[in-house]
């Protein structure tokens, strides 16, 4: 990036949304700011303490940034002059403002086609994003739900997928679909879309029940902790009596939304609720093994698994 600045080369322009106020929000860009930022010793950490600044290494075309740092007062020799300076500084980077009123989804289709400098964003890196346009505190919190260490566990994604914020999507599933009137599942259409649009009305609904999400989310997980553990999310083969394999999306949303809709009800009854053996049934179940397996998309999956989970663990 500084290379890029240095020789000449355009940058990318900046995607803003102008919020009410007036005060900028990044939709992309923001990794291009923060490094310049970070390299002249003004990025700041969620603490709000400023980071360490950046210091350079050899590029190919650039070699002499070895070790160079944006200014350093007791050696010249590892400052950038005051001339490379005056460059970065002159430099210019285009900033086109979406304004506040336009249509949020209009922000979700802007996503999906910016393709400036670097790979595509998944689906819920670009919601994540516009999570944060609308309602900072309710994105946080939902980072903090994807924290839960059994949740975590009972997922157990591999480090691209977490990159990817799916563990956040599997988070915003369990929000969206759990209590969903069944008229609604059957309107899903495109899931991505449809989990976008929700979670844009989630943002904004005042008086939205934090608490009350939140108890059925880590419930739902004390819940298969004390009967399921590592196997609430795996293959049940019926033959072997054992479960097997990875994570299946399709078993999460039929088993966590499942309970998660009677959490209440099964918290009161559990010591005499076999779990284990109601998930066994799931996988017995033609409902189930009819509408999961490879090539249903999540458009006719979850209209039907998500109620028949609701009714399997009906306590």
């Amino acid at each position: 990036m500084i290379e890029s600045i240095l020789l000449g080369i355009p940058i990318p322009p900046i995607f803003v949304s102008q919020r009410e106020d007036g005060i900028w929000d990044v939709v992309d860009g923001l990794q291009r700011l923060s490094t310049i930022y970070e390299f002249v010793g003004k990025l700041k950490g969620e603490d709000g303490e400023p980071l360490k600044p950046l210091t350079l290494e050899k590029t190919d075309y650039l070699p002499s940034l070895e070790s160079k740092k944006w200014e350093n007062p007791h050696d010249q020799e590892t400052s950038l002059t005051q001339v490379q300076r005056l460059l970065i500084k002159r430099s210019k980077i285009d900033v086109t403002i979406l304004q506040k009123e336009g249509d949020e989804i209009a922000k979700y289709e802007l996503f999906q086609r910016l393709n400036t400098g670097g790979s595509t964003a998944t689906p819920q890196e670009v919601r994540s994003c516009i999570l944060v346009m609308f309602n900072r505190d309710m994105y946080h919190w939902m980072r903090e739900l994807g924290r839960n260490e059994m949740f975590r566990e009972y997922i157990s994604l591999s480090d691209r997928p977490l990159e990817e914020q799916y563990d956040i999507e599997l988070v915003l599933r369990f929000l969206v679909f759990r209590s969903l009137e069944e008229e609604e599942l059957k309107q899903v259409g495109d899931l991505g879309i449809f989990l976008t649009k929700k979670m844009v009305s989630m943002a904004q609904r005042q008086g939205f029940p934090y608490e009350t999400e939140k108890d059925a989310f880590e419930k739902t997980f004390e819940i298969l902790y004390s009967q399921l553990g590592n196997d609430s999310f795996r293959k049940y083969d019926v033959r072997r009596d054992k479960f097997l394999g990875g994570f299946l999306v399709s078993a999460y949303e039929v088993i966590a939304l499942g309970i998660g809709y009677n959490y209440e009800n099964i918290a009161k009854s559990a010591s005499a609720l076999d779990l284990r053996e109601k998930v066994k049934s799931i996988w017995m179940h033609t409902e189930y093994t009819s509408w999961s397996g490879s090539g249903i998309t999540a458009q006719r999956r979850i209209p039907k698994i998500v109620p028949l989970g609701r009714e399997v663990f009906k306590a």
